[in-house]
Formats: structure tokens, sequence, C-alpha cells
């Protein structure tokens, strides 16, 4: 007999922000019970710092982050990287950390309230570009850029817009401080992917 392969965990993340979301675009209590809130938060609310990362703004907002979670999760989640349970690690702590930092760095505004799967995806996106750093990610879905330098322009970009206080009205604190989750559990689970990743960045310019 053969082992049947299970779902990629990747599957079921996006198959439950679809749901959570939908119920979210259906009741307004659903959405507002579970969304990041600051002051909510304050108030001893703690599973908003988890439930906020399925919900979405708009169908554009969860279409943007399942897309990309899809093309990059299960290359993450499979054996040659992380596997199943250091993808799923990796995944909720970089969700949790991103909306532990948004909550930290707007203490001072009590009705600050996010949602999104943004700092989890970040997360993934950092983790993919460490173990692949010349996989090529298509920027707004045309413009190609190895993943090794969009992670750097995105902590950096994320880094100004938070400093700066400019383009406001996107979580750069979530995203920021999911990547650089995303970041850190890797080097805990595989410290190996340094030298990876040296030789790699090497060896591709070695044949220049």
């Amino acid at each position: 007999m053969t082992r049947q392969k299970s779902l990629p965990a990747t599957y079921v993340l996006i198959a439950a922000n679809v749901i959570i979301s939908l119920a979210g675009f259906a009741s307004p209590y659903v959405f507002g019970m579970g969304l990041l809130h600051v002051g909510a938060i304050m108030d001893g609310q703690i599973w908003r710092l988890l439930t906020s990362g399925f919900l979405h703004l708009s169908f554009t907002h969860l279409l943007f982050n399942m897309f990309t979670l899809f093309f990059f999760g299960p290359a993450l989640e499979s054996d040659r990287f992380l596997g199943r349970r250091g993808f799923l690690i990796l995944y909720f702590v970089s969700l949790l950390v991103g909306s532990g930092y948004a909550v930290w760095a707007n203490l001072g505004d009590v009705n600050y309230a996010a949602v999104g799967a943004s700092g989890a995806v970040s997360g993934v996106m950092i983790g993919v570009s460490l173990f692949a750093p010349f996989m090529m990610i298509l920027i707004f879905g045309i413009i190609p850029i190895p993943a090794i330098l969009y992670a750097v322009g995105f902590i950096g970009f994320s880094t100004f817009a938070i400093r700066s206080g400019s383009f406001g009205g996107v979580g750069h604190e979530a995203h920021l401080a999911g990547a650089l989750a995303g970041l850190v559990v890797v080097a805990v689970m595989r410290p190996d992917v340094f030298f990876e990743l040296w030789r790699q960045v090497k060896a591709r310019f070695a044949r220049r």
C-alpha cells in the first residue's frame, strides 16, 4: 500500500483565510470581534492578535495575500526547506509577532485597528528568500526581482515608512515585524541556511 500525500498546510491556511474573511465581509459583528484593535486588546481581548490575521479589508486585500502565500508557501514547507511543522511555526510566529508589534507601536492610539495576513506572509517571503535567494518574485505581478533583493528592499522600505510616517493606511509595523520574525525562526531552525545563502551568492557572482 502507498501512503497518500496529505494536503499542504499552505492550502489549509488559504482556505481558513478565505472562509474567515468571507464571514467577516458578511457579518460586521464577526469582523468587529476579530480585528486587531488596540483598545480592545488592552482590555484583555488577546485573541485578536491571532484572529485579525485571518480577516481582510476587501477581496483585493485577501486576493493579494493569498496569491503570494499560494506561490511561496509550498516551497517553504517542502522538506528541502523547513518542512510542514517548521513552516507552520514560522507562519504563526510571524503573524503573532507582527500583530504584537503593531499593537506596541500604536499604544498611544486606542482606536488603532488593522486586519490581514500580511505579517505572516511577510515572514514566509523572507523565509523563501533565505533558502532560494535568486528565485524570481514578480512585483505587482509583472516586475521580476530576485527574492533576496526583494527581502532587503522590503525590510528597508517598511523601516523607512514607519520612521517617516509615510504611506499611511498600510500596516508597515506588522510587515516589518513579521518579516524579521520569519528571519529569526529560520535562523533558529536552520542556521545552516546562511552558509548556503553565502555559497549561492558567491557562486552567482563568480559566473560574471
